[in-house]
């Protein structure tokens, strides 16, 4: 009797994530991703992860056979911590460098989306008058015939 009582159970279990299941690929609360543009700079990495790219090129030399990144990111974490503040200094200078890079590309990225922006704002104005144009030669048009209308059933 236990067993069967487990398989409806679990019948009702599963039915009930099967509608939950269903109700987030349906469009759920969760809206779509904006896409990602490619021209737009990179953020530069941290002092650590300027460190492993060094750290990455020793370890692949020393263990040549190893091809799990998780034991050179353990190791690159270890060797890291054991490192004074007088020794990690190469990698900040090198990490706020790049920083500063990266933000001039970014002005300039965002510089050229403001323009860029701005264009197609003008754009958008442009076409928003012509259909406000257009619009108006419609709802001239209608008047036209609603008047031709009006006559006619006078004439009745």
């Amino acid at each position: 009797m236990k067993g069967g009582k487990s398989k409806v159970q679990s019948n009702k279990a599963d039915s009930k994530l099967a509608v939950k299941k269903g109700a987030v690929k349906g469009g759920g609360k969760k809206s779509a991703k904006a896409e990602k543009d490619p021209n737009k700079p990179k953020r530069p990495p941290s002092a650590f992860f300027v460190f492993m790219e060094e750290f990455r090129q020793e370890y692949k030399e020393k263990h040549p056979k190893n091809k799990s990144v998780s034991v050179v990111g353990k190791a690159a974490g270890v060797k890291w911590k054991s490192l004074s503040n007088d020794e990690k200094s190469p990698y900040m200078e090198t990490s706020e460098k790049r920083k500063e890079d990266y933000e001039k590309r970014m002005d300039d990225y965002n510089k050229k989306m403001a323009g860029a922006s701005a264009v197609e704002e003008e754009e958008e104005v442009v076409e928003e008058e012509e259909d406000k144009k257009a619009d108006q030669v419609n709802d001239e048009a209608e008047e036209d015939d609603d008047e031709g209308s009006e006559e006619e059933e006078d004439d009745d």
